[in-house]
């Protein structure tokens, strides 16, 4: 068997890449902060709820859902617990599957998504999208559809960015 050697990386495909590692441990941590201090809801529960959010009559399957959010099913499963626990969302039987389940925001669900949006909107723009120049947000967009062309082939997530 043979090896060939490793394809290091320049010292400014380096520079770069340990960028993309830094702003991708602390960005989580940024957004998530400001959701848990301003609106008592984790990164997470945001995206679940606003996911929710964004579809005819707040309702999603848990399957579509977990797809939206990036979650495995029994991720999402504990979330959605804890968040029907606070009377954000309900869970229903789905009408034309009956092994399937439905995720609905209630009125209290959109309450909190509404309320909590200007915040997090604030600290992306604060964290990111003022730290660049218009064509640095163009190149991030066209930087992003690279890297998820190689990391998501099918265009799952990117079907949901557009």
């Amino acid at each position: 068997m043979t090896t060939s050697a490793p394809h290091w990386l320049s010292p400014a495909e380096r520079s770069a890449w340990l960028r993309l590692l830094a702003v991708v441990e602390l960005l989580p941590g940024a957004l998530d902060g400001q959701l848990r201090r301003d609106s008592a809801l984790t990164h997470f529960e945001y995206q679940t709820i606003a996911m929710l959010s964004e579809n005819p009559e707040h309702t999603l399957q848990m399957s579509a859902l977990a797809d939206r959010t990036n979650a495995t099913l029994p991720r999402l499963s504990h979330v959605i617990t804890r968040l029907a626990g606070r009377g954000l969302v309900e869970r229903r039987a789905c009408p034309g599957d009956g092994r399937a389940t439905n995720v609905v925001l209630t009125d209290a669900g959109w309450d909190a998504v509404v309320a909590a949006a200007p915040g997090h909107v604030a600290t992306a723009r604060d964290a990111v999208v003022d730290a660049l120049t218009p064509e640095q947000v163009e190149q991030l967009t066209a930087i992003g559809d690279a890297i998820l062309q190689r990391l998501d082939p099918d265009g799952r997530m990117t079907s949901l960015i557009d």
